[in-house]
């Protein structure tokens, strides 16, 4: 079943059974934050919430592991590179 999510204010369709990097990485967001030290781009790498690459912020709560976080309908996802041009 197909719910909506909206990321960086743009709504987007997930399934059900989606984590939130999924979404992401079917939508072609491979990066979705930047290193601290050096501004280096990161997404999802392990995929199995061992490492800290793939955070966001999930409904106003920072630091959120997109890779182990289902999507739920109204979601509101924020990603640290919404507004970089």
């Amino acid at each position: 079943m197909s719910i909506e999510v909206r990321v960086d204010g743009v709504p987007l369709v997930a399934q059900e059974s989606d984590t939130v990097a999924s979404l992401l990485v079917r939508e072609g967001h491979v990066a979705w934050r930047r290193t601290r030290f050096g501004d280096r781009p990161r997404g999802l790498f392990c995929g199995m919430g061992a490492c800290q690459d793939c955070l966001v912020t999930v409904d106003g709560t920072s630091g959120v592991r997109a890779c182990l976080t289902p999507v739920r309908a109204g979601m509101d996802v924020t990603t640290s590179e919404a507004g970089r041009g």
